[in-house]
């Protein structure tokens, strides 16, 4: 058997990194079903997607990194060094003889070798883009990408109201934060803190409030 991992929301300001784990035995059916990189499906593809894919896998993990723990946990460490992490979970749960895995670190070769050696000698390909190169990375990428859009529905609900994408590039993400922080004087919940976009936001407010007196 052998896996493909890859994360969906790596570079995201709000809400969790999630990173998906699909292992199979044989990737046909994965190809038949024409799995590619999440982000060049519709959300509705996706979905769709998802159960086909749940069905096909002999196995499965996701792990998710909350907000709040990847701001802690970027005090000491770097978000490639949580990502390493995170991999090495999803992709240890099952054995396997090979882990495919989409590159999130420029060097190829020092992510995979630090990801062989955490996994014990597994053999790795780790690579840029691989969610476009090999089926089983594709459907991971769709695992992880449908779990994030669902926690970020269940966090717009919980607000009561559309928190975007929760990426740094979309307006409405940042429209929200930047209106929450100036209604209650801090960051709103499922926020990284650690984000520039968030110092930017406050640093923007503060000289705001300053050219007010």
């Amino acid at each position: 058997m052998f896996c493909g991992v890859d994360e969906a929301g790596r570079g995201s300001v709000m809400g969790p990194l999630v990173v998906g784990a699909v292992y199979v035995e044989d990737d046909t059916e994965l190809m038949e079903l024409g799995v590619r990189d999440s982000k060049k499906l519709t959300p509705k593809r996706r979905e769709a997607m998802y159960d086909r894919i749940l069905d096909i896998a002999d196995g499965y993990s996701i792990v998710t990194v909350s907000a709040d723990e990847i701001d802690l946990r970027r005090e000491r460490e770097s978000l490639n060094d949580i990502e390493l992490a995170m991999f090495v979970d999803a992709t240890g749960r099952y054995p396997v003889l090979r882990v495919y895995a989409d590159c999130p670190d420029v060097n190829e070769m020092s992510f995979q070798s630090a990801l062989t050696a955490r996994l014990g000698g597994t053999d790795v390909i780790a690579r840029h883009k691989a969610d476009d190169t090999y089926p089983v990375v594709s459907a991971a990428s769709i695992i992880a990408k449908v779990t994030r859009d669902r926690l970020i529905a269940d966090i717009s609900k919980e607000f009561g109201e559309n928190i975007g994408s929760g990426y740094p590039s979309d307006k409405v993400t940042t429209g929200f934060i930047e209106k929450w922080i100036k209604e209650n004087g801090r960051s709103p919940p499922y926020t990284r803190n650690s984000w520039e976009t968030v110092r930017a936001i406050k640093s923007r407010l503060s000289v705001r409030k300053l050219t007010d007196w």
